[in-house]
């Protein structure tokens, strides 16, 4: 063990010195890695006449505190390298400028305010002629950024801005336009993309949960994965399956020194094969931090395999941290590579004594399984809850459920792109069964994520992750003493009996007469208009698929009359398909001033166009159009968020005690057109999640004694915006904000209406 910690403690101190130094001016860095370096040279030169173990002990902090100089100084040269030069001033200036640039990751398509962002990290090589070598990121609006390949060379023309966040970079750029092909992927990089996607034309045939998942199992590969599937993984406790990590490199590791035994190479000859097997997988998977993670530790345990030496999991592991962080220092703040290395961490120190103490109850594959899966769990919990503010509850039994397929699923699939790379009819074949392996995993998922309480509410960021922490070490003192075990069980039936007796004298969710529901779904607008029994109208429907669903399944609704789509942005959009989930939508309302985008969200459906003063009533419902005020030219990819937002339904929901203005994201210029037709109303939902581009005699006009903001936790819109807060205060109405209460409930009660929050 102490041999262990000589190595890990090492990788601990890299780790936290490139995490400390992230975001530090340069200056400042290189002044503290000089210091560590000076404290290392005395602790390594100097003599001590004490006992071996002071020595010993004096020589380890030496090691740490090389170790801590030289990620410190990595980080300091590379914060030099990106604070100077040509790019970083046109950021600092907030300039436009055309620049030629090489893509280093591939891109990745995510909702935003104003539609879908691509996103993509590259090198600018040239820019205002000047030769650079810097990293990147990419923002861009047009798909052609979709289809570009990591190596492939691009000209572009984007607004330069300085980066937010403690990240090595040199600028993020706002790109305007496709992007300009100058040349073709490197070979390398062509030869992995051709295993891609003949993967991806192998699997075309299978049902399109396999289609989805496999390529994401096999190589990393979830271009095709449904964002509601996505979400589904998420909620089980599955994404990791969907992430190229440590597990698929050993299986692959397994496989290759298997076949080679089977070939009769020797101990000598078998680790290379391996070797090469393994920086195959790197590259066609994609370099990302958890398969970086795995390729070093892989690799490290190959070359002590033929060595000869005995291979210990700990000291592989640190040395894999250490060597990756000191060649990328950025990764030290990477979620991704912290949870790779905690997972694998959880296996090797806490999966080997809870498996021997399984063993004594349950069949010996049980207790192996169950404990690796906790193991795991338990290992990344802090990490994920303050990442996501959920505690996962099923998620052990759904990878307990999951697990006997992973491996299947994942020889078979490599098996099938191989194939597929020379005939693919034969890789058509191959995969079926691969397809039947990953069709368990998702309904896993599916079934996992559908279940009561599959996740519980956890305070997110770094106070969530001390809690989480907090409560492991009490229930391990628990479980270690059998008094506290008697008391914790008293508590917890006291507490049951609570719930259960506030379940029969409170009200549920939803709340009785509740009239219409703010849904949260991050940033991004779904409201929900009671229709009757089962029955809503839905207006908008959020950037993503799970959260609406889940908002609906919770109101217990399965009919949908009208759904309406404001405008064409992702944020009200792109979770279309949460709403049609289980559910029958009969019609669809969509904004006459389009350019077309929601209709390939309701492909089953003809969308209608709202027209003014049109009126739809369902049950005591009605629904009148109040804007947009005329018919105008249909909207094109070219036109900018506010002639999109302007554009936006503007409804006026009415029934007996109840009113509501549904304002879409209309900004100034559309509210002061419509400012002399608004009416008195019980409820208003704010204009564009509460941005500043309010017109005081549109929110005057309408009276209203509840406002309702539908809004992200900490989005980077900086909604809703303080000034808008003022002019709600001054219009004296109450401020109901879905990033502080969650979903949000209007009902009538015998006082009038009041909003009740279900969180």
């Amino acid at each position: 063990m102490r041999a262990d910690l000589r190595l890990i403690a090492p990788a601990l101190a890299t780790w936290l010195s490139a995490a400390l130094t992230l975001g530090l001016p340069p200056t400042l860095t290189y002044t503290l890695a000089v210091s560590a370096a000076v404290a290392a040279l005395y602790c390594l030169t100097t003599r001590v006449s004490r006992t071996d173990g002071s020595k010993g002990r004096q020589a380890l902090v030496g090691v740490v505190l090389t170790c801590a100089a030289a990620s410190a100084g990595g980080v300091a040269l590379r914060a030099t390298a990106v604070g100077t030069g040509p790019v970083r001033e046109l950021a600092r200036a907030g300039r436009a400028a055309t620049a030629e640039a090489v893509v280093t990751g591939d891109p990745q398509a995510k909702p935003g305010d104003r539609g879908q962002m691509i996103i993509l990290r590259a090198r600018v090589e040239v820019v205002a002629r000047a030769r650079v070598r810097v990293p990147v990121l990419l923002i861009a609006g047009h798909p052609h950024w979709l289809h570009l390949v990591p190596s492939q060379h691009v000209r572009l023309v984007g607004r330069f801005r300085t980066p937010h966040k403690a990240e090595l970079l040199a600028a993020v750029v706002i790109v305007r336009g496709p992007p300009t092909v100058l040349g073709a992927p490197s070979a390398v990089q062509r030869a992995a993309e051709r295993v891609r996607a003949r993967l991806r034309a192998a699997v075309e045939h299978l049902p399109s949960d396999q289609r989805a998942v496999l390529p994401g199992l096999v190589v990393g590969d979830t271009s095709r994965l449904d964002p509601e599937l996505a979400e589904d993984f998420t909620t089980a406790g599955l994404t990791h399956l969907l992430v190229v990590s440590g597990a698929n490199l050993a299986i692959v590791i397994g496989a290759v020194l298997g076949l080679c035994r089977l070939m009769g190479l020797g101990r000598r000859r078998a680790p290379p094969v391996a070797v090469l097997a393994v920086l195959c997988f790197v590259v066609i998977a994609r370099p990302e931090p958890s398969v970086l993670r795995a390729a070093a530790m892989g690799l490290i345990g190959l070359l002590a395999l033929l060595t000869g030496r005995q291979r210990q999991g700990l000291p592989a592991l640190g040395a894999a941290v250490l060597l990756l962080l000191l060649i990328d220092p950025a990764l030290a703040r990477s979620y991704g590579f912290a949870l790779s290395v905690l997972a694998t961490g959880g296996l090797l120190v806490l999966a080997p004594p809870w498996r021997e103490r399984l063993a004594r109850r349950l069949p010996g594959p049980l207790a192996d399984a169950l404990a690796v899966t906790a193991a795991a769990e338990v290992a990344v919990a802090p990490v994920l809850v303050m990442l996501s503010g959920e505690l996962g509850v099923v998620s052990v039994f759904a990878n307990l459920l999951a697990a006997p397929m992973v491996a299947p699923a994942t020889l078979l699939g490599a098996l099938g792109a191989i194939t597929a790379i020379v005939c693919l009819p034969a890789a058509r074949i191959l995969v079926l069964p691969a397809g039947l392996a990953v069709g368990w995993i998702a309904w896993v998922a599916r079934t996992a994520a559908a279940l009561p309480y599959a996740t519980i509410p956890w305070t997110a960021g770094g106070l969530g992750a001390v809690t989480v922490l907090l409560a492991g070490g009490i229930a391990v003192l628990i479980l270690r003493s059998p008094r506290l075990r008697m008391v914790a069980v008293a508590i917890m039936a006291g507490v049951l009996v609570a719930v259960v007796s506030l379940r029969v004298i409170a009200p549920g969710w939803p709340p009785p007469g509740w009239q219409m529901v703010a849904c949260d779904v991050g940033q991004g607008d779904a409201l929900v208009l009671a229709a009757g029994p089962g029955q809503a109208v839905v207006v908008d429907a959020g950037p993503t698929p799970a959260p609406v669903d889940g908002c609906l399944r919770r109101l217990g609704i399965r009919d949908v009359p009208l759904l309406v789509l404001t405008h064409p942005h992702a944020d009200h959009i792109n979770g279309t398909s949460g709403v049609r989930h289980d559910r029958t939508v009969h019609e669809v309302l969509t904004t006459p001033r389009t350019s077309g985008r929601e209709a390939r969200h309701v492909p089953w459906l003809r969308p209608r166009l709202a027209l003014t003063h049109q009126q739809w009533t369902v049950g005591d419902l009605t629904l009148s159009v109040l804007g947009p005020l005329a018919m105008a030219p249909a909207l094109t990819l070219d036109d900018d968020g506010t002639t999109i937002n302007n554009a936006s339904i503007v409804l006026v929901a009415r029934r007996p005690g109840f009113s509501a203005l549904l304002a879409g994201d209309i900004e100034i210029e559309a509210q002061r057109a419509l400012a002399a037709m608004v009416p008195h109303v019980h409820v208003l939902k704010v204009p564009h999640h509460g941005s500043r581009s309010q017109d005081p005699a549109f929110i005057m006009a309408a009276q209203a004694s509840i406002s309702l903001i539908s809004v992200g936790k900490e989005n980077d819109y900086g909604h809703p915006s303080s000034s808008t807060l003022e002019l709600l205060r001054r219009a004296r109405t109450q401020v109901h904000r879905t990033d502080q209460e969650g979903d949000i409930a209007i009902v009538r009660t015998t006082a009038g209406l009041a909003a009740i929050a279900r969180t």
